[in-house]
């Protein structure tokens, strides 16, 4: 926050409130204990009751805010990345009798619509992410549920592989949001019980509006856990199947792998302009548009896994991508009302293949692997940004690979035809005409949510056309080939380039950003639906719309009306 300190004065008002800190440290957690004894590594949830990120409400009962999720977000980043002979990860609670509480209600109560809905999704970005772990990066998350678990508590828990419940007749895992609060569970609670658990559809139904939840052996034959055990044997309930999946990971030993600490990120706020090493940020307020720029290395990158590891977090490969996830996240929380992103690159295209070969060439070690999925992650967040994203292909550029996915992604990717004279492009140095380079990263290394590639979305139902843009992977494409491969919306010239891009930029700051945001949702996973567009579309959309209705948010809702032993008033009629 580059000195700035997290104000609750202003409770529900967010955008008034100096930036965010995402970026944190182990040393620095206030609700989490992160212990390490490979291969397994245990995480346990003891919340501060008065270090939430507000300060008008308190977090008890280990019920979580953002700040909660921040240290896990980053808990989950660590692990992958500096304990390669972390197998397992167990999820546990630090209070006695209690899992977690899940989401505050006095924090959701005191926010504004803009934070709430921000909230619910960064906390599925991280879900998805623990998931991702344990299906792509052989370490697994087993819940130890401890003690009670409702509502995003037992969200939590479904997003481990395994839930191990201890039976002691009183802990109990729920879903209580809609008998409660009038609103869902908002991190894939209900498209995780029928979609991964397979749980019976009325069975959820019933599980779902039964305020108390599920205890012990009903838990086990409805499918909500996987195992349960009295407290006397839980502790080695838990110790078997932590060693039990730790022994089918294919993470290296302890001496077959060296770790890389993710140090903190050199990030630098003038004014209306944020620097990182690689990413720069700027905002064009009056436009509503935020212009960022993600830049090629400019020194020699490591080729091989040894030299990355000692490279560390420095490289290119890991830096840009940890500092464009970064950005978005800001841009996301700190700036809702810049609605349209614009993305540039710059430097030579050939650094960035370079610098890609590396997880090309060595796919298979493990650190390598988490580099590629760090890539989709931070690619995702972009994806899932509730953002107009246009893309700026001019000379200087650097869209090649990995970066060229940057463009692939966008709502509308604007490609300047020829040499740019008239004007600034923002780049350091123009050169020959823009190009665009595909690579094997843009057939499938970087999957969106709906599980395609970027090009397999963007050709969804056109077989022909996905075969000749594949085709013109490893060539560089000038506007007039990338626009005959369909790889780019427009190819003004430089008479035209600036009118163009201004027009847009400014007709899309005239629109209604509701209808923006829906209507980009709705256009950008063409395809097949997975958990992961469940959550993010079918589950954010119908939240979205929770929260802005009085039978939750309106001053005689569930939510206001929580904890005060007054029922909600609601308007029965069903929309």
């Amino acid at each position: 926050m580059d000195g700035n300190t997290v104000d609750g004065s202003t409770a529900g008002t967010i955008e008034a409130r100096p930036a965010i800190e995402f970026d944190t440290h182990p040393s620095e957690y206030r609700h989490w204990r992160l212990d390490v004894d490979p291969p397994r590594a245990t995480l346990t949830l003891a919340v501060t009751p008065e270090a939430g990120l507000r300060r008008d409400y308190d977090l008890k009962l280990n019920s979580y805010d953002l700040a909660v999720d921040i240290e896990l977000h980053d808990a989950v980043q660590r692990l992958r990345f500096e304990q390669p002979d972390v197998r397992v990860v167990i999820v546990t609670g630090g209070l006695d009798k209690t899992f977690c509480a899940g989401a505050n209600i006095q924090m959701l109560a005191g926010s504004s619509h803009a934070h709430k809905v921000g909230f619910c999704k960064f906390t599925n970005e991280t879900r998805n992410a623990i998931e991702e772990a344990t299906t792509q990066s052989g370490q697994t998350w087993i819940a130890a549920v401890n003690g009670t678990a409702a509502g995003g508590g037992y969200e939590l828990a479904l997003a481990c592989d395994e839930i191990l419940l201890v039976d002691d007749r009183a802990s109990a895992v729920s879903l209580p949001e809609v008998p409660l609060l009038a609103v869902l569970p908002g991190t894939g609670g209900l498209t995780r019980l029928v979609d991964k658990r397979h749980v019976r559809r009325d069975l959820a139904d019933l599980f779902a509006t039964r305020a108390e939840g599920a205890r012990g052996r009903q838990a086990l034959e409805w499918g909500l856990v996987d195992a349960i055990a009295p407290p006397s044997g839980f502790e080695g309930l838990v110790r078997a199947r932590a060693e039990a999946r730790a022994a089918t990971s294919d993470r290296p030993a302890e001496a077959g792998g060296n770790g890389i600490e993710l140090d903190r990120l050199h990030r630098v706020t003038d004014g209306d302009t944020t620097s990182y090493r690689h990413v720069e940020v700027r905002l064009e307020r009056d436009l509503g548009a935020a212009h960022l720029t993600v830049r090629a290395p400019s020194t020699a990158q490591p080729s091989t896994p040894a030299e990355l590891e000692q490279a560390g977090a420095a490289a290119w490969i890991v830096a840009a991508a940890r500092e464009l996830d970064d950005a978005v996240l800001h841009l996301r929380f700190d700036e809702p009302e810049i609605g349209t992103w614009v993305l540039r690159t710059a430097g030579d295209p050939a650094a960035v293949l370079a610098a890609e070969e590396l997880l090309s060439h060595h796919a298979e070690h493990w650190l390598v692997r988490e580099v590629r999925l760090l890539w989709t992650r931070a690619l995702k967040r972009l994806d899932l940004s509730s953002r107009t994203i246009v893309a700026l292909l001019t000379p200087g550029s650097c869209f090649a690979g990995t970066l060229a996915e940057l463009a692939l992604g966008a709502d509308r990717t604007f490609m300047l035809e020829g040499a740019y004279t008239a004007g600034d492009t923002g780049d350091d140095d123009h050169g020959g005409p823009a190009t665009l380079h595909l690579t094997e990263a843009n057939a499938g290394w970087y999957p969106m949510a709906n599980a395609l590639s970027r090009l397999a979305t963007r050709f969804y139902g056109q077989d022909e056309q996905l075969a000749a843009a594949l085709a013109a992977v490893g060539r560089d494409l000038d506007a007039a080939r990338a626009a005959a491969a369909g790889l780019v919306t427009s190819t003004p010239d430089d008479l035209d380039w600036d009118d163009e891009v201004r027009l847009t930029l400014e007709e899309r700051h005239s629109f209604s950003p509701d209808a923006l945001t829906a209507m980009e949702a709705n256009l950008r996973f063409a395809g097949p639906e997975t958990m992961e567009t469940k959550i993010f579309a079918r589950l954010t959309a119908w939240q979205n719309w929770v929260f802005q209705r009085p039978n939750a948010t309106g001053p005689s809702g569930a939510l206001q009306r929580f904890g005060t032993g007054s029922r909600p008033d609601f308007d029965r009629a069903r929309v």
